[in-house]
């Protein structure tokens, strides 16, 4: 995909909306896109994590303790966690369809966080909600 494809892209998922087009260039630069098959294990319950994905294109099963807990589309992301508090994987994800994800580092994880405050301000709240909502249905 052409940069100002991905750019276009990641305007249209939430976090990235408000970026204007010098923000989306340099967090173009840290994203690493894969392709995965539809039945991949993207994150393991339990595991140590070191990615956060954002799912570009494809669905994705969220499963906690073998139950289904969700689903994610394109513009969800997950990995937050694991990045921002060190913890393992709360969840085991799993490609439901064929899916490109983009994918950072903790490294650039870090430097998103740095360099875009109202990003960083809107991944901690999505965390913060995540495991509000595990807290509320049991799930922890």
């Amino acid at each position: 995909m052409a940069r100002a494809d991905i750019d276009e892209v990641l305007a249209g998922i939430p976090i990235f909306s408000k970026c204007n087009k010098k923000e989306l260039r340099s967090i173009t630069r840290l994203l690493s896109s894969l392709r995965v098959s539809a039945g991949e294990v993207l994150t393991t319950q339990g595991d140590h994590g070191r990615e956060f994905m954002i799912i570009e294109s494809g669905t994705a099963v969220v499963r906690r303790n073998d139950r289904k807990v969700g689903t994610m589309a394109p513009g969800d992301f997950f990995g937050e966690l694991a990045m921002l508090a060190g913890v393992t994987r709360t969840a085991t994800v799993i490609a439901e369809t064929d899916m490109v994800i983009d994918v950072l580092s903790p490294r650039e994880f870090s430097s998103l966080l740095a360099d875009n405050p109202a990003i960083a301000s809107k991944i901690y709240l999505t965390a913060i909600r995540r495991l509000y909502e595990d807290n509320q249905r049991g799930l922890q």
